[in-house]
């Protein structure tokens, strides 16, 4: 039952992952390709391991109503893709100006 918040949230995950995969624009290297990819890759494993770690919260605590356990696991994997993007989007901008766009 874990898997139902990931389930939902998928279709947000794909919006914010696409938004972070398109803009900015250019420069766009291959290695910025690969940089982004595995960002979104660990940003989606991450997740899950948060949405696992949320729901047995949630059932660790007897007193919670059952609903917490899905809310829980999805504030936990929803934590857990923004704060990878939140952490990559400096590290990218900071690769754009220097290394891949030529002046570094």
């Amino acid at each position: 039952m874990a898997w139902l918040s990931l389930l939902l949230f998928l279709p947000w995950f794909g919006l914010i992952g696409t938004l972070y995969w398109c803009y900015p624009r250019r420069p766009r290297p291959r290695a910025r390709r690969l940089f982004d990819a595995a960002v979104l890759a660990l940003a989606l494993v991450l997740s899950v391991a948060g949405m696992h770690w949320g729901y047995a919260e949630g059932v660790a605590h007897a007193g919670a109503g059952p609903i917490w356990r899905q809310v829980l696991a999805v504030l936990y994997a929803y934590g857990a893709f923004l704060a990878v993007l939140a952490l990559a989007v400096p590290w990218r901008m900071r690769l754009l100006a220097g290394r891949w766009s030529g002046h570094g």
